[in-house]
């Protein structure tokens, strides 16, 4: 379920972890914080100039990355953080951004591991 990291919060895996709102003076992750987080998650990777978190997964047909896709909807809902979804036949890219600090979050963080726990 994730490996084990030094967080702010104390130690425990990203998936464990809940999105919190933003607060008005947040930032967005350096490249080397965000690469540490990037460490916990196989398979994303960081693109646009380290301003958004990505993966792709693959099934074997639409009705399992429809599903897919719906449980991640089910899941964003409960953190309050909305990715971006791409749905096509066999696949889901899932990008993940917090607009607010124009960048990456350990939100995004969070949230990417929460998808891999059912992906």
């Amino acid at each position: 379920m994730g490996k084990r990291i030094d967080a702010r919060n104390g130690c425990m895996t990203l998936s464990q972890k809940h999105c919190v709102p933003c607060r008005k003076d947040a930032k967005a992750l350096e490249p080397k914080e965000a690469q540490a987080l990037l460490e916990n998650l196989p398979g994303w990777k960081l693109v646009q100039n380290n301003t958004w978190l990505e993966k792709t997964y693959t099934f074997k047909n639409f009705a399992q990355a429809l599903h897919f896709t719906n449980e991640v909807g089910k899941i964003a809902e409960t953190q309050n953080h909305h990715p971006d979804i791409a749905l096509g036949w066999g696949y889901v890219t899932i990008r993940l951004q917090t607009h607010a600090v124009g960048g990456l979050h350990e939100n995004d963080f969070i949230l990417a591991a929460k998808i891999d726990v059912i992906g």
